[in-house]
This record gives C-alpha cells, sequence and structure tokens, in this order.
C-alpha cells in the first residue's frame, strides 16, 4: 500500500487515531497563528505545510452509525449526559431534579391502516374468524406469526386501503402535534388544579427531552422524558401539589385532546391530526427506589437511538432525493418505497409547499429532528463540545499559560473529505482498537471492588 510506504506514514496515522478512525473525516488546509497582544512575538504556530498531503484531518461528527461509527459513539455519549443531566443533575443543573415530578411519555402516530403485526410466542398476527376480504380482494385478517425479521411485520394487508396520504401528512405536522400537546399540557394541569393558565405559568414550568423513532410500520413515535420545574427553571422546585401522578394523569387528557387539521387540498381533501390512543407514560425511578424505570436505563435507551438514521432499519433514506428515480428498489419495501413517491407526489401540490415534502421525502414527511429537547432541561451539545475542546486545549496550551493576552489568526479552507479504500480500513481499524479499549477500560471500572 502507497500509504504505508509514504515517510509522513507515522505522522498520517497519528492524525486518523486522533479523530477516532472517522470514517469520513473533513480535509483542511491552512494554518493557525497564535502572538502575545502586547508584543506580537510568535508564540506558537501551526501550519498544515508540513502534514501529509498538506492536510489536516478532523472528526465528521456525524451522528449516524451507518456513515460513521466512531462519531456516531461519541454523538451517542454527548446525548447520554445531555439527557441524564436533566434526570440526574450535573452540567449546571442542581441535584435535586431528581426530586421532581419526571416521567418518561411515549406518543404514538394514530392508525392509517391494518398492518402486519410483531408477534411473540406463537400469537397470531390479526386472527379473525370469518374476515372476508376487503374491496380490494385482500383477506381483512392474519393468521399467521411474524418474528421482527419477518420482511411481512409493519407492511400493510391491503396497500390499496391504506390511507399513505394521511400517514404522509402526519409526519409532516408531527412538530405542530407535539407544540399543541406540550399547550395542552398546560392548559390541563392548571384545570386539575383550579389555576388559570397564566396563574399555572406563573408556579411551574414543563421541561422535556423527546427522541423520534420509526416504528416498524414506518409510522414516528415519540419517546419524552418529562420533567416538572418551578416557575424558574431547574433551580425551582414546583409547589407541593406537582407530583407525578398529577402530571401523569394531564399528559394522559393532553395528548388525548389534541386535534388539528391540515391544510385544504382539492386532492387530499382535509385530513384530521392527532396522536394515536396507544400512551404510555412510567414514573421515573429517583435515589434507588424500586418504582419506575431507571434514570441511566432511560439516559442510555435514548442516546443509543440517536445514533441510529433511516437507513439502519430500511425505513428510509439518510440523504434527500432530487427526483423521484433517486429511490433504491432493493432496500426499501414496497411499503416505504410507496411512501416516499406519495411524499414526492403530494409535494408538487401547490397548497402543501409549506410543508415541504419533497426537501423530506427521504424520511417520509418527518422534518423534525432526531432529538429535541426544551430550553432549560439540561446543557446542550454545543456546550458539551466546547468543554471538550476546552479540555483537550488547556492540555496543549500549558506552555502559554504565562502570557495573558493573546491573540489568534487563523485561515482554514475545506479541500475534501473520506478516505481511499486502503485508508479506510486502516482508520476501521484503529477505531475497533480504540472501542475494545474503552469497552476493557469501562469493565475494569465496573469490576474494582472496594477495599
Amino acid at each position: 500500500m502507497l500509504r504505508a510506504q509514504d515517510p509522513q506514514f507515522s505522522r498520517w496515522l497519528a492524525q486518523v487515531t486522533a479523530t477516532g478512525g472517522c470514517a469520513h473525516p473533513i480535509h483542511l488546509k491552512g494554518s493557525t497563528t497564535t502572538r502575545d497582544a502586547g508584543t506580537g512575538e510568535i508564540l506558537h504556530r501551526y501550519d498544515t505545510a508540513h502534514e501529509p498531503g498538506e492536510r489536516l484531518l478532523v472528526r465528521c461528527r456525524n451522528r449516524r452509525a451507518s456513515v460513521c461509527v466512531p462519531c456516531s459513539r461519541l454523538h451517542a455519549g454527548d446525548t447520554f449526559h445531555l439527557v441524564r443531566a436533566g434526570l440526574t443533575g450535573g452540567k449546571n443543573v442542581p441535584a435535586d431534579v431528581r426530586e421532581r415530578p419526571r416521567l418518561f411519555v411515549t406518543l404514538t402516530a394514530p392508525s392509517f391502516g391494518a398492518v402486519h403485526r410483531t408477534t411473540t410466542d406463537n400469537e397470531r398476527c390479526r386472527p379473525r374468524r370469518n374476515a372476508g376480504r376487503c374491496e380490494h380482494g385482500r383477506p381483512l385478517g392474519c393468521p399467521g406469526t411474524h418474528d421482527a425479521t419477518d420482511p411481512l411485520a409493519g407492511q400493510p394487508l391491503c396497500p390499496a386501503c391504506y390511507d399513505y396520504a394521511a400517514h404522509i401528512l402526519w409526519h409532516a405536522s408531527a412538530g405542530r402535534l407535539w407544540k399543541a400537546f406540550t399547550d395542552n399540557l398546560y392548559n390541563h394541569l392548571a384545570a386539575r388544579t383550579g389555576r388559570t393558565r397564566t396563574g399555572l405559568r406563573r408556579t411551574v414550568r414543563i421541561s422535556y427531552a423527546k427522541v423520534a423513532e420509526y416504528q416498524k410500520r414506518a409510522a414516528l413515535h415519540v419517546h419524552a422524558v418529562v420533567r416538572l420545574d418551578g416557575a424558574h427553571g431547574p433551580s425551582d422546585p414546583p409547589p407541593e401539589w406537582a407530583t407525578a401522578e398529577v402530571l401523569a394523569a394531564a399528559v394522559r387528557r393532553a395528548a388525548a385532546a389534541v386535534h388539528l387539521g391540515t391544510p385544504y387540498s382539492r386532492a387530499l381533501g382535509e385530513h384530521e391530526l392527532r396522536w394515536g390512543s396507544q400512551i404510555d407514560v412510567r414514573p421515573l425511578r429517583a435515589f434507588g427506589g424500586h418504582e419506575g424505570l431507571a434514570d441511566d436505563a432511560v439516559a442510555a435507551y435514548v442516546a443509543k437511538y440517536v445514533t441510529k438514521g433511516a437507513a439502519d432499519t430500511a425505513i428510509g433514506l439518510d440523504h434527500p432525493i432530487t427526483s423521484p428515480d433517486d429511490i433504491p428498489t432493493g432496500r426499501l419495501s414496497a411499503h416505504v418505497r410507496t411512501l416516499i413517491r406519495t411524499c414526492w407526489r403530494f409535494g408538487g401540490l401547490p397548497e402543501l409547499e409549506p410543508l415541504k415534502l419533497r426537501t423530506w421525502a427521504h424520511t417520509l414527511g418527518y422534518r423534525g429532528h432526531i432529538l429535541t429537547k426544551s430550553r432549560v432541561y439540561s446543557t446542550t451539545y454545543a456546550v458539551l463540545r466546547a468543554e471538550r475542546a476546552e479540555y483537550r486545549g488547556a492540555i496543549a496550551a500549558a506552555d502559554l499559560a504565562d502570557v495573558l493576552d493573546m491573540l489568534t489568526d487563523a485561515h482554514w479552507r475545506y479541500v475534501g473529505s473520506g478516505h481511499t479504500p486502503g485508508a479506510a480500513l486502516i482508520a476501521a481499524g484503529i477505531a475497533e482498537d480504540l472501542e475494545r479499549n474503552r469497552a476493557l477500560a469501562h469493565e475494569h471500572r465496573t469490576s474494582e471492588v472496594p477495599c
């Protein structure tokens, strides 16, 4: 391999290791000069002119494991700490948030048509005696069994009966549905406690972090950590009446009360938007209690899911499409391909242009981020990344500690990305070694017993 014979191979290897074995690193070219502001003396200078290929490799920072496993692990770690801080404190969040009313809520999409279900213990999919057939001649029931790997799981019993228009419009309006739910939550808490909405907002604040997940039927459902604080956020305890039981009852009523409409379309008419009837509300365990879900388990679940792209479950694509010809024919199911094509077709209707359906056809019309949170739930990705950069920079700047005032002049430009096939194999090996070392270190820490 030519790379291994290069005199600067060891330096290139060090760069790849510094990126954690990133699968698609960004190539930068340029320089950074640090000067003493008072004297103008050059304190430090870095220039890629002496690097392999005259370029510096930096992480791509893609969250999807299907694109870059090393960067997805880093993103998952940040997500874990972001969610956990809102549950147990830390990262400028007080530790007493563990004593607040906290729930793990799952909201689902409504039914858009009967689909084959994943079954267990030889349970039948849709057993119906004398089920008959739909108007298109297909059976209305299914006596079979389907495990998670069965390609039939999640597919419509009759594609012609399935309401693909409602499915796409629901996805495109998922953000509005969540906003309506949180607004309703304040209303129902106010009604339950005999307060006005304005009066309630002077005493409590709803904080949350939520993750969107595609089900087998290619419809989203939302998992959310919901916490009740005082009016000023995490530093302010809620009133005594605010309990997990009161919050849980309000969550169920608030979700059931959401009813929105879609923009009117001559081709599609109007559709009613609402949450599905399956609403799961569970309390979160605090201080080692035996009731509810464990904080760390919930944070780990959310962190694991955000690294999955649509392509990981063959539910959609991880990249936008520019025409229907971009839709792959082999990997996606007929159900998902129909959803993408429906999204593209409806995106051409002038009345639905604000929904940008063609732009988001690869995600089946869903326009939101996989993970979102309220402003004061906990820290942010930007803060976590800045802390990591500051920690690493403090080590590098140790020799400049005596300089009180410094000026930095940086000039950088993008010159490429990715690896050659041979370099990709080396980077993958480095990533695997680093992950193995982390796993062994974690195993060692957890197995240590205090004397």
